[in-house]
């Protein structure tokens, strides 16, 4: 943000995540920057030390809305002085401002002995400012005209960007090159898979086996129109891809770094190469290993006009990413676009065979133009001039029988309308990106009764009278737990701990050693009782430590001894009396604060707890961390709805610390937080230690107050080394002892934070001033030899003591599991309208597309052609709903496993019983959309209205919508990221597309692929639901210039029979517990997550 000739700043919470040393750093040099530059700066800071307070020359200090105090920072002091407020010697000025307008905090600041107290509202403290001497100034100036002759003469800009077009172009074309090489690997695979499969299609229409004739024509289009719907289909990555940057993009283009043109271009131009590319690879394999027309030109005509359809759908599948920016919601319409452009393509229903109503959408589909352009070219050639029986050419008939008899000039007017699509739907892509807006952020609150308002505030009024007379400070309890559950009290002890990791492979030749060593001969040990601090500079290894400790690293090598209660670790034991709050807080979106503490009371709490019992202590927690008011209020999704940043970590807090565990681990449970909701957190993480459990915090920027809450400190440098471990003391003396006893270091000033001048002190600069090694010095001092002795004394287990046990692996059996995560799965998904909604959207609008192309047509087959009209668009309903289920599915299936790998570590639940409720919770869902479907098309298109071929019909649908849905969850099991699975989710769709047996029925399909037409499930849904329909029905029909009966033609013809209907219920069945087998079996064995 600094870069460039910016003269205004606005900066939130720019620390968070950084330590005070850091802060300070930066805040010092934007001081400097306003101060040279004479830029106006704004900043918000959570927990600012004094030493980057006093950097500031005004501040601004907010409550509720309304502005308490603007002005000189020097000056605020005496104005909550004037108000009778003082800040005690020992307290950051900040922390005081903070906390003495909290209804909660204020009174223990009131200095005026003589006086009694009563509350200051923010009300008062406004009138006060008024009266205020800056008050009155800042009054004054305000209300004074401005001179305009004091203009800057840069106040007023009259370019919106900083840089002319062209090298705004530029600049954004650079960028977005360089984000496709670090997606290299995304193009090789869609590559990869596209000469799979067109290996495939070729080994099936074979040239060898495609004659030129009237049946082998009808082959050749099944060929060409396949082509076609591949290269639509692999366009569908596209959507993640744009959706993943779309945040990034309105943050520059809304701070004018660009104009929209300047993104989309550069977008659609580096994609061109790619197209091209797989538009090459498929026709050069498809049109010589098929056999097409051997003209050179019609060659190049081919792989021209399916170029354009590819460029066509990459920018459609782009332009639904940023018009739907919910991923799961572009899924859908992506498959309906997908689905409509296929239909009336002409290849499934002829042109002339469409009511006349309708006909428009064949002129508008970028695939009916494909379809001409490709069939003229190949059908209009010198080898299809055959005359055939009827005295028509073999090309021209083939052409009429599909309603696509258009001259050959038509291939041009096809490359034509699918320039002019393209260019439209690019146009329409910078429009969407120049006017849409980025999802909405908000919050999800609940709405508070009268009656429970008034009870809260008659809660709150006796707990501050309660509070006046306590001592200031977090040693303070604000509340204290009247239930305590047993719990077994632990030590950890660990000795001579290393960590490495491999070195990556781009810096193995400039390193000498293929392992990083992230952590250095750590020994220690944390009790009972004992609060203790994870402390030093970003990257020193706080959080490796603890990760480490708790047993969550994925990946790396560890070595030493870690010990619980004096006997070595067991992960499985260690993780029942163990909480880990994350520093990400990462939380099922669509479950209230309330039930989010149930769900983890349930399954952590010992199994002989009353549900009443626990409920009772869920509520203690939540009154104890302070949630209890915001109980009812959605999660929400970070940044985007429900609580606060703030409010999700104590709700973090919550979860671990309602499961009763013996040690907590805590990474950086202060950061997001100001400074009175840091003192909270800290007066409830001190409540815990005092029931003797063992807590151990990272944490970055502490004030004095919270720094000297813990007991003790470990403090490591970069390079994962110890330089301190011991308590801290009486205000800190002990730490200030120890370093100001090493020669060189400099005294700490008088109520100076003792947390700030230690990272001072012992950062890389002061360690090199001083020629110092820190870990060298701690390794030769008396304080290490103290620890060792200490740790080889906790390593022997106490005398009488037992081994951690538990007679099973969860606190919970398998039922109990089950009955809570399906409780969990039902709320999130009956909250969850854009997932659900949309899908029973799509089925209903399917449908009646589905009714409005074969209205009335179900009963009136009188020829091949009605019947194969109305079999494709089964196949192409059934192929779109099926894969809209499986895609949407993929967003969803995602973002849930991140929080399953937080549950499922702490041993929560077995991973497939949490798989088994994610399925079992479809069911419901599947049905309806099934009945749905169901209900809109059987009378649309008249079909045959026996009880027995409705029940079959509406199973036959619900159960391949499951087969999809849950064919979609194994694929993200098996794929590290949203991106991979869309990508295997596209290959499987087109695998299943082929073998369906519409393309190529099963009786001419190649022996050496017929075993894989029968293991596809689209392929026993078209045969259960058209045998089911007309495998016993005895009209004749003219097929192929033959009389046959209808159960006759899909016996010879497609290989249906009726007497299978049985062995395809059975399948039908088969096939969703197949899939849901696959996703729980790895969804319990592979873990992506890495750490």
């Amino acid at each position: 943000m600094m870069v460039g000739p910016i003269k205004s700043l606005f900066m939130d919470e720019i620390s968070t995540g950084l330590d005070s040393s850091t802060t300070f750093q930066i805040v010092t040099c934007l001081q400097q920057l306003a101060h040279i530059t004479a830029a106006t700066i704004l900043i918000s800071l959570l927990q600012p030390t004094p030493e980057t307070f006093e950097l500031f020359d005004d501040i601004i200090l907010m409550a509720e809305g309304k502005i308490v105090y603007q002005g000189p920072r020097s000056e605020v002091q005496e104005f909550f002085e004037y108000c009778g407020f003082r800040c005690p010697q020992r307290k950051g000025l900040a922390d005081f401002l903070q906390e003495v307008l909290s209804e909660k905090d204020q009174a223990q600041y009131w200095f005026h002995r003589d006086r009694p107290y009563s509350y200051f509202s923010t009300d008062k403290f406004i009138a006060a400012f008024k009266e205020f001497h800056e008050g009155q100034r800042l009054h004054e100036e305000i209300y004074t005209p401005f001179n305009k002759t004091e203009n800057h003469k840069n106040a007023l800009s009259f370019n919106i960007h900083s840089l002319g077009k062209w090298e705004l172009f530029k600049a954004c074309l650079s960028r977005e090159w360089l984000l496709t090489k670090r997606n290299s690997c995304l193009y090789v695979l869609k590559s990869s898979q596209l000469i799979f499969v067109a290996l495939v299609a070729v080994s099936i229409f074979i040239r060898t086996r495609m004659k030129i004739d009237e049946f082998h024509a009808s082959k050749f289009m099944a060929c060409l129109f396949f082509g076609l719907l591949r290269l639509l289909t692999i366009g569908i990555p596209e959507l993640a891809l744009t959706n993943s940057r779309l945040g990034i993009f309105y943050k520059q283009r809304d701070l004018y770094f660009y104009p929209s043109w300047a993104y989309s271009i550069p977008s659609v131009i580096l994609k061109i190469p790619f197209s091209f590319l797989d538009t090459f690879l498929w026709t050069t394999l498809t049109y010589f290993g098929v056999g097409y027309s051997p003209e050179p030109e019609r060659f190049f005509r081919q792989l021209f006009i399916q170029f354009l359809l590819h460029q066509v759908a990459l920018s459609i599948f782009r332009l639904i990413a940023v018009v739907f920016q919910t991923l799961s919601v572009a899924s859908i319409v992506s498959q309906f676009t997908v689905m409509a452009t296929s239909l009336f393509s002409g290849f499934i229903i002829p042109l002339s065979s469409m009511p006349s109503w309708i006909k428009w959408g064949f002129w508008i589909s970028p695939v009916s133009y494909a379809e001409i352009g490709i069939s003229v070219n190949e059908l209009l050639s010198p080898r299809w001039q055959k005359l055939s029986s009827s005295n028509e050419t073999l090309g021209h008939q083939t052409l009429l029988k599909r309603g696509l008899n258009f001259g050959e000039h038509f291939y041009w007017i096809s490359v034509a309308a699918l320039m002019g699509m393209w260019f439209l739907v690019n146009t329409a892509f910078t429009l969407a990106l120049t006017y849409s807006k980025p999802q909405k952020t908000g919050t999800s609150q609940a709405i508070v009764s009268h009656k429970r308002f008034s009870y809260l505030k008659r809660k709150e009024d006796l707990s501050n009278s309660m509070q006046e007379n306590q001592l200031p400070g977090v040693h303070v309890a604000s509340k204290v737990t009247s239930m305590v559950l047993p719990f077994v009290p632990i030590t950890l002890s660990f000795e001579n701990v290393h960590y490495f990791v491999d070195t990556p492979k781009k810096f193995r030749e400039k390193v000498l050693n293929k392992k990083l060593h992230l952590l250095q001969d750590i020994s220690g040990a944390f009790r009972p009782g004992v609060l203790t601090a994870l402390m030093g500079a970003s990257g020193a290894g706080k959080t490796t430590l603890m990760d480490v400790l708790s047993g969550r690293k994925t990946g790396g090598y560890t070595e030493g001894d870690i010990r619980v209660g004096g006997y070595p670790k067991v992960q499985e034991t260690y993780a029942r009396v163990s909480g880990y709050c994350e520093q990400t807080d990462v939380h099922s979106p669509q479950i209230t604060v309330k039930e989010s503490v149930i769900f983890s009371a349930w399954l952590r709490l010992p199994a002989e707890i009353p549900r009443q019992k626990r409920l009772e202590f869920v509520s203690e927690v939540l009154q104890m961390i302070e949630l209890d008011e915001i109980q009812n209020a959605l999660v929400g999704v970070p940044s985007v709805s429900g609580i606060s940043a703030e409010q999700r970590k104590r709700l973090t807090i919550a979860v671990e610390l309602v499961s009763n565990p013996s040690i907590i681990f805590m990474d950086e449970p202060t950061s997001c937080l100001d400074a009175r909701a840091a003192a909270v957190v800290m007066r409830v993480v001190k409540n815990i230690v005092n029931t003797r459990r063992t807590i151990v915090c990272t944490i970055h920027q502490p004030s004095i107050d919270i720094f000297e809450a813990f007991d003790e400190i470990i403090l490591m440098k970069r390079g994962g080394q110890i330089i301190y471990s011991g308590e801290l003391g009486q205000n800190s003396c002990k730490l200030i002892e120890y370093f100001e006893g090493i020669p060189g270091v400099p005294k700490i000033k008088d109520n100076y934070n003792p947390a700030t001048w230690m990272l001072e002190v012992t950062n890389p600069s002061s360690e090199a001033e001083l020629g110092v090694d820190f870990a060298h010095i701690y390794k030769e001092s008396h304080l290490y030899q103290r620890n060792k002795e200490l740790v080889q004394e906790l390593r022997v287990p106490a005398q009488g003591s037992k081994e951690l046990h538990f007679s099973t692996r969860f606190s919970q059996n398998r039922w109990e599991q089950f009955k809570a995560c399906l409780w969990k799965q039902h709320l999130s998904y009956w909250r969850n309208p854009t997932y659900n909604l949309g899908r029973m959207i799509l089925a209903m609008v399917s449908s009646v597309l589905y009714g409005a192309l074969l209205w009335n047509k179900g009963q009136k087959v009188d020829n091949d052609q009605d019947f194969f009209n109305i079999m494709g668009s089964t196949y192409v309903f059934m192929i779109c709903i099926g894969a809209s289920n499986l895609f949407s599915a993929l967003p969803i299936i995602t973002s849930q496993r991140t929080i399953e790998y937080r549950e499922r570590f702490v041993g929560m639940y077995s991973s497939k019983v949490h798989s088994l409720a994610q399925v079992i919770i479809e069911i419901p869902y599947v049905f309806l959309e099934a009945t749905l479907f169901l209900i809109i098309s059987y009378p649309t298109v008249n079909l045959y209205g026996s009880a027995f071929k409705v029940s079959w019909y509406l199973y036959n649908i619900f159960c391949t919508l499951l087969t999809y849905k849950y064919m979609g969850m194994a694929i993200v099991s098996l794929s590290p990221t949203y991106q991979m699975a869309s990508v295997f989710g596209s290959y499987w769709i087109t695998i299943v597309n082929l073998f369906s047996g519409f393309l190529i029925p099963q009786p001419v399909l190649p022996k050496w692929w017929v075993w894989l037409y029968w293991m596809v499930p689209t392929s026993w849904a078209l045969r259960g639901l058209l045998t089911s329909q007309y495998g016993d029905i005895n009209k004749e029909i003219i097929a192929f210039g033959e009389r046959k009966t209808i159960s006759t033609f899909l016996e010879n013809h497609y290989g249906f029979k009726h007497e299978d209907l049985p062995l395809t219920a059975i399948l039908l069945c088969a096939y969703p517990i197949f899939f849901a087998s696959i996703f729980t079996y790895f969804m319990a064995k592979l873990n992506f997550q890495r750490r």
